[in-house]
């Protein structure tokens, strides 16, 4: 699943190709992506006509901005954006198509479907469900290491687990968490709460760092992502431990470690992270 600097990235290069273009018509061909309003038909009318004013990210959810509403978007697994002409072919893995009066359109391709598309009248995205549970950003002033400490410090969680949950701090997912943790050196089954002062701040600065170069890189390219433009991210090039197992550590030379916390593939050094 695409993580914050994935979708930071295809956020950046949406901008360039679609905002200012005026949406004339709304194809849907898997009506289940769309999960507000439920009545598909009033998606498509209250969309036709409106403007992309801006692009903007949550977490991992993209966020469209019109004249009078917000479009929420989520790429889940393997959800993608490209900016079309509209008499170029598409195959069956397209489901949503927004046509434009400049003869472009934008279509949304998603071979596993299960990305999601909300949309709320603008001023109001943040008041519902799937934003309104979301924890801060991690480039945001609420992120310190005073907050972060509180809520790690409340849990009886492994830390890995823990940094998963987006109601803590969104964007983070498998690929970064791991990265932060070795980077900070911290065993990803250490108890959240038993982390000591000086790894609070430790954990704190990687995690913003691991992501900062992530976004320069233009995110990894784990599995089938790529941005709305079809170019792949670098950031797996500095990777240090994600999809790594058996491979020796950058740092230490040790053979790195796969294990299973909390139902997710985690990857380590258990020399580095002790």
């Amino acid at each position: 699943m695409p993580e914050l600097p994935e979708v930071e990235t295809v956020r950046k290069t949406l901008i360039q190709l679609v905002k200012n273009k005026k949406i004339q018509d709304v194809i849907i061909y898997w009506p289940k992506i769309i999960k507000k309003p439920l009545e598909i038909e009033q998606f498509q009318d209250a969309l036709k006509g409106q403007t992309i004013v801006d692009v903007g990210r949550r977490g991992k959810f993209l966020k469209f901005y019109l004249d009078d509403y917000v479009l929420v978007s989520h790429l889940r697994m393997e959800g993608r954006y490209g900016l079309h002409n509209n008499n170029e072919e598409f195959d069956k893995h397209t489901h949503v198509i927004f046509q434009f009066d400049d003869g472009t359109e934008l279509r949304y391709r998603d071979v596993r479907k299960f990305g999601t598309m909300h949309l709320f009248k603008k001023g109001e995205e943040e008041d519902e469900l799937p934003l309104s549970q979301l924890g801060p950003e991690p480039f945001s002033n609420l992120f310190t290491v005073n907050y972060l400490k509180e809520k790690l410090s409340r849990t009886n969680r492994k830390i890995k687990i823990a940094l998963l949950d987006q109601t803590l701090v969104v964007g983070l997912g498998n690929i970064y968490v791991d990265e932060a943790l070795f980077r900070a050196g911290i065993h990803p089954e250490r108890i959240a709460k038993d982390l000591t002062g000086e790894e609070y701040t430790a954990l704190h600065g990687e995690i913003i760092r691991t992501l900062e170069e992530a976004i320069e890189s233009g995110g990894s390219t784990i599995r089938s992502y790529v941005n709305s433009q079809g170019e792949i991210g670098l950031f797996q090039l500095k990777i240090f431990v994600y999809g790594r197992t058996n491979e020796p550590c950058k740092k230490c030379g040790t053979i790195l470690t796969k294990t299973v916390v909390g139902g997710r593939g985690t990857h380590y050094c258990s020399i580095c992270q002790k």
